[in-house]
């Protein structure tokens, strides 16, 4: 797998720019400038920063069949999802729960 050829797929599918991946990611404009320009393989931690910039797991990254693409809102809940502690888990479990339930 061309893995800058699978970058370019995913942004072009979402209609993204560089600029805008690279804000999605956390990257620096020239870091993905040099993905893209150069042609530098990106580092694990790069790929898991864009991965992240997508809403998707590196796994889905690398899977070529039965990928699943996420909403936009999809990918915003996993983006704070995050940065939640295990307490604030649980707690998001718990009123997911409490909501479910009461919506049966």
């Amino acid at each position: 797998m061309d893995v800058n050829e699978r970058i370019r797929e995913l942004i072009a599918a979402r209609g993204w720019t560089e600029y805008r991946i690279a804000r999605e990611s956390g990257l620096s404009n020239s870091t993905i400038a040099n993905l893209f320009h150069r042609n530098t393989v990106p580092s694990i931690t790069t790929l898991e920063a864009i991965c992240n910039g997508l809403g998707i797991t590196l796994a889905q990254f690398f899977s070529e069949d039965n990928a699943v693409v996420l909403t936009a809102d999809q990918q915003q809940l996993f983006k704070k999802w995050l940065y939640l502690s295990g307490k604030q888990k649980q707690v998001i479990f718990e009123l997911i729960d409490l909501i479910y339930e009461s919506g049966k």
